[in-house]
């Protein structure tokens, strides 16, 4: 094989073994940005739940998606495809991938592609995509999340809640969130919440019911569901939004939904991997122009866990399904 135009000819990248579901070390060819395309020498990738669900089968990627493990990464353009423009070898860049982002190269969509905020730094800018995405999908376009309305996050210390509580913050939203030790708790407020509410020790409910807040919460971002889907329903304000994006307490619960009709709610829910480059895109473009003037301020902050080598993924998977984690886990290359 010839020399590739950036020089490498070989990758890394963490294979799964679909009998025992055991993670290893592999090599292939450096893959060939196509048209739209940009290929990046990973510089760190961030680990995601939905990379556990893919590892035990329950959550196929799509059929024309990348085997690999990993949907985001960040590091430097090495190869530009035919088409793209805005983009040249050498830029700094973080993005969401169609898989493959646990490799040391990786392709990703051109759109779906962002610039590594001034200050950051590749681990921090690998945290951003997925999360980035997720919330802006469904905080900003399903829910229409208004400055000086009330929020409140469940997950907060997931990479998605950690994130989310910074970002809404900047952008004039009053948070509140809920995690599970007094220690995470504590450490979202000085993000930014309100007040972080420990489900382990306190009902969510009967603490925003005690603040006042009952029928004044405007939005619900929620990845629980199980028991917390009534209680939503409860605390919501009159013609508040609900947004499901998992359902890690269970997908089954038995609900009264008379306050659905009573104070006119919409509740929706999306996952972010099954939508189109075409709607991706346009949540990097609304990204751009509302959100990166944050990053680039420091007025949104990035909270990261831990960092693995590529080697020791096994362990970055572990720290993920323990939950003991706060803010993101990062696999460096």
């Amino acid at each position: 094989m010839s020399d590739s135009p950036h020089g490498a000819t070989q990758r890394r990248y963490v294979a799964v073994d679909p009998d025992d579901q055991s993670l290893s070390i592999e090599r292939d060819d450096v893959p060939s940005p196509g048209p739209g395309e940009l290929l990046i020498k990973v510089g760190a990738a961030g680990l995601n739940r939905a990379d556990l669900l893919q590892r035990q089968g329950l959550y196929p990627p799509p059929a024309d998606a990348s085997p690999i493990l990993g949907i985001e990464v960040a590091g430097e353009v090495v190869e530009v495809g035919a088409e793209v423009t805005g983009w040249e070898v050498g830029d700094r860049v973080c993005a969401l991938t169609h898989g493959g982002g646990y490799a040391d190269y990786s392709i990703a969509p051109a759109t779906q592609s962002l610039p590594v905020p001034d200050g950051f730094t590749t681990h921090e800018a690998a945290a951003l995509p997925e999360a980035l995405l997720t919330i802006w999908h469904n905080l900003f376009q399903r829910c229409a999340l208004q400055a000086d309305e009330t929020v409140l996050l469940h997950g907060g210390a997931s990479g998605v809640g950690t994130l989310g509580v910074s970002l809404c913050k900047a952008l004039g939203a009053v948070v509140y969130t809920t995690a599970g030790s007094e220690e995470k708790c504590r450490a979202l407020e000085a993000l930014g919440a309100a007040r972080a509410i420990n489900y382990k020790t306190e009902d969510f409910e009967e603490v925003i019911t005690g603040l006042g807040l009952k029928d004044r919460v405007n939005v619900i971002l929620d990845m629980a569901g199980g028991d917390f889907v009534q209680k939503n329903l409860n605390i919501a304000a009159p013609e508040g939004r609900i947004v499901y994006i998992a359902f890690i307490r269970g997908a089954k619960a038995e609900v009264n939904f008379v306050p659905l009709l009573m104070k006119r709610l919409t509740v929706t829910g999306s996952t972010l991997r099954a939508q189109s480059f075409a709607q991706k895109a346009v949540m990097v473009q609304e990204i751009l122009e509302q959100v990166y003037p944050h990053l680039n301020s420091g007025a949104i902050q990035v909270v990261i866990d831990s960092v693995f080598p590529l080697e020791e993924v096994e362990k970055a998977h572990e720290r993920m399904q323990s939950g003991e984690h706060m803010g993101k886990i990062i696999l460096t290359t």
